[in-house]
């Protein structure tokens, strides 16, 4: 292996020669930017702010530290994730990392039978792999004790925030060791972050890949303009007709996602839907239905902007814009992951002006409007309406004063 080659991989990070045969044979041979620039210093025992976009491989720059260093030395390392997704995704990289070095993991999330997590916990798990709210169960039904944690990783951590997480994470912040290396990964810098490395930090060094609001380079975005609900559900029908690859589909609310996800059966594509009314068993056989293309499309609100990981999502509709501008770069980052090219769809109507605004200070861009594919339907499949009364194709407001939004004024 030369110095070029070296230089562009894993060789060149302080990786321990057993860990480099588990991703040798993984087949990760050149580790992303956030990789290489976390990994180094995790391994040293340092504190990391790392701040990067979605699908930039941030799970494996802290597991590949987190495992090495407790395989030298006692202790146990805590993983606090946003949602269940997410924590079943870090604990399927932890289990293809750890083999080799002989140790346990216990993932602890709500919906999930305590029993069984219980019982996990008694086995000696090195690493606990948690959601805020079940841990704190866990830690008051005093099933395990953090006094022995000398590594923590916050994953996500905006979105715990975003969530209402705050208080938890303080909770369990003060229940762990002050002695401790911390590893913060985020997408946004917001304040809390920010109070977090002030407070139960110690002097950490930040790695920022990208500024808040970026998205990755091969997404491309357009934005259509719809005038009602009607005409909603006839573009997407049109667009589901024009693609032909694996969908994920937005919607603000889980009663509007078990609507929609109505009026896509009726079309006669395959899908399910995700969100927090679902069950556990249910989010998990809809998010595996996916990944295995059982469902070509799955309709979810932003419990799944973030933590789920399929690769090939053609293209991420966002049928209702998100009340976030941030969620918008969650959201179309589960497309175009790991340097494939993807697509990012938004429908707004023409009251929605000041929301697409918003977006696009965000990500310093500003959407392209387009035109609705004109795609004979009638020649291919039955034209779909949700009443029984047909409507005509929509054609975009264009007012004669040009205003993107019609006759609102798209900019204030």
């Amino acid at each position: 292996m030369n110095t070029e080659q070296v230089g562009n991989s894993f060789y060149a990070l302080g990786v321990a020669p057993k860990m480099l045969e588990i991703l040798d044979r993984l087949k990760f041979t050149v580790p992303t930017p956030i990789q290489h620039k976390a990994i180094p210093i995790g391994i040293d025992g340092q504190d990391i702010i790392g701040i990067a976009q979605t699908g930039t491989g941030k799970t494996l720059a802290f597991a590949i530290p987190m495992i090495q260093r407790l395989a030298q030395k006692p202790g146990n390392g805590l993983v606090v994730v946003p949602t269940r997704e997410l924590a079943e995704q870090v604990g399927a990289t932890f289990d293809k990392l750890k083999g080799a070095f002989g140790m346990k993991t216990a993932i602890l999330i709500g919906g999930a039978s305590m029993v069984n997590q219980i019982e996990a916990l008694q086995k000696n798990p090195r690493v606990f792999i948690a959601t805020p709210g079940r841990l704190l169960d866990h830690l008051e039904q005093r099933n395990l004790i953090l006094s022995n944690v000398n590594m923590l990783v916050l994953d996500e951590a905006d979105r715990m925030f975003d969530m209402g997480f705050a208080p938890q994470i303080e909770r369990i912040l003060r229940a762990l060791p002050k002695d401790r290396q911390t590893m913060l990964f985020s997408a946004t810098m917001p304040e809390e972050i920010v109070k977090i490395a002030r407070t139960h930090m110690k002097l950490p060094i930040s790695v920022e890949m990208a500024r808040s609001g970026t998205i990755a380079e091969k997404v491309t975005q357009e934005l259509f303009l719809v005038k009602d609900k009607d005409e909603k559900i006839q573009l997407l029908h049109k667009l589901l007709f024009t693609y032909h690859g694996a969908v994920l589909l937005f919607c603000r609310t889980k009663f509007g996602a078990s609507r929609v996800v109505k009026d896509i059966k009726q079309m006669g594509y395959k899908t399910e839907e995700i969100h927090s009314n679902r069950s556990l068993s249910q989010r998990r056989e809809a998010l595996e239905g996916f990944k295995s293309g059982k469902y070509r499309v799955l309709v979810a609100t932003d419990i799944a902007a973030r933590g789920i990981d399929v690769t090939g999502i053609e293209v991420v509709i966002n049928y209702d814009l998100p009340e976030d501008a941030e969620n918008y770069v969650h959201r179309i980052g589960r497309t175009g992951r790991a340097g494939h090219p993807g697509h990012a769809i938004s429908f707004a109507t023409p009251d929605q002006g000041e929301e697409v605004s918003n977006i696009e200070k965000l990500i310093m861009i500003q959407l392209p409007i387009s035109k609705h594919p004109v795609v004979e339907l009638e020649r291919f499949v039955p034209k779909y309406t949700r009443s029984s009364s047909p409507r005509g194709r929509f054609e975009p407001n264009r007012s004669q004063g040009g205003n993107r939004f019609g006759k609102r004024p798209f900019r204030r």
